[in-house]
């Protein structure tokens, strides 16, 4: 399973869609975690699954998604809504009761992948306004039989070393 995860475009529509034409043919799914700033009917939104972020106004979006890929369950959300910047413990419990393997959200705009309570937890960053890291990111990632491989990637697709993570999947 290989999926492409952004958050926080904030307007930005031509810079979604190269991340979109970039990686479509090499991903199973891809996931905009909120902060958009785009409605629904937004062309390169039309193969991104998108949730409502607290900069993003009207009913355009559902608060969380959760979605099954392949042999992976997500759970998407903003992060806003569940307390993200203080604690991830209200996205970990939110992806417990979804028996979620990977937990994204954005809000913050800082990148970060980590394991903890076996989940998986994303934040691909910010591509437009990120912070305490110098450049715009996202992150691809990939699942393998034991193993989840997480990529950090800059606007420009190259691979982001000191961001980037690989995990043992736990039971």
């Amino acid at each position: 399973m290989k999926a492409l995860i952004m958050s926080d475009s904030h307007g930005w529509e031509k810079e979604v869609q190269l991340l979109v034409d970039r990686h479509k043919q090499e991903v199973d799914a891809i996931f905009h975690c909120g902060d958009s700033e785009l409605t629904s009917d937004s062309g390169c939104l039309e193969a991104v699954t998108t949730v409502r972020g607290n900069c993003d106004f009207g009913d355009d979006f559902p608060e969380e998604v959760v979605e099954e890929v392949r042999d992976t369950r997500f759970l998407i959300a903003h992060g806003h809504l569940l307390n993200i910047k203080m604690t991830p413990t209200n996205l970990i419990e939110r992806g417990n009761e979804e028996e979620a393997d990977i937990l994204c959200h954005g809000h913050s705009h800082i990148p970060v992948a980590m394991q903890e309570n076996n989940k998986i937890i994303i934040n691909p960053g910010s591509i437009r306004l990120p912070r305490q890291y110098p450049i715009g990111t996202y992150v691809i990632v990939e699942t393998s039989e034991d193993e989840v491989d997480v990529t950090f990637l800059s606007m420009a697709g190259n691979k982001i070393e000191d961001l980037s993570k690989k995990f043992k999947k736990t039971s």
